[in-house]
């Protein structure tokens, strides 16, 4: 979602650098950890000490609150709309509040079907969200095609037996290699529909070497 459909890294920037300062952590270290993966395994990894459930629920509202700058990414809204609802769904680590608060700053509808950090126990990059994403949609681990944007992401597909599509919104094209492609952004793909099956067509900017 994030990083993929939708702009939200100011937002994500600022909340966990105010966090990081009101607790008297690094913030050029903290921030950059805290895209694609679930808030509270950031906490965990980087304040042990702390309650994680209980600043979990603090940097949540944070996020919730902190809209300014978080917008959809070129492309995002098309390709949503030209997919059947029944066929994708969104993947994030966020929690449910939390998506359906940024869907709705970034004008995107929040779809039938969504995993969130609330649905698994373990976080990208653990292959249960993508595993619980195929799970919802009914089909084979390998007969999906994910969408990432951070190198937690792109692992927790691959370790669930799918292909990833890197999208180079938020990390440079080194942090992205384990990905099978990258390209710039959701506006490179083009949807056609041939029987039963779905078409998405693109050039990517490389082809990674995983």
């Amino acid at each position: 979602m994030d990083g993929v459909l939708m702009d939200s890294t100011p937002s994500v920037e600022r909340v966990w650098r105010t966090w990081a300062a009101q607790h008297g952590l690094d913030p050029d270290r903290i921030a950059p950890l805290a895209h694609g993966r679930r808030s509270i395994e950031t906490i965990r990894a980087v304040a042990p000490e702390l309650d994680a459930e209980k600043e979990n629920v603090i940097v949540e509202q944070m996020e919730i609150d902190d809209k300014d700058g978080v917008m959809a990414l070129p492309g995002a809204a098309e390709l949503i709309a030209h997919l059947p609802p029944e066929r994708f769904a969104i993947v994030t680590s966020a929690t449910r509040p939390l998506a359906v608060a940024r869907l709705g700053y970034a004008g995107i509808p929040v779809p039938r079907r969504m995993i969130t950090a609330d649905d698994v126990t373990h976080g990208k990059p653990s292959p249960e969200p993508f595993l619980k994403g195929a799970a919802l949609l009914g089909f084979a681990p390998e007969d999906c095609l994910v969408f990432e944007d951070s190198p937690a992401g792109i692992a927790s597909a691959r370790s669930a037996g799918m292909k990833a599509i890197a999208l180079q919104t938020t990390y440079p094209a080194d942090q992205l290699q384990a990905a099978n492609a990258i390209i710039g952004s959701l506006a490179d793909v083009k949807t056609t529909f041939r029987d039963a099956g779905i078409a998405l067509e693109f050039a990517p900017l490389a082809i990674a070497k995983s």
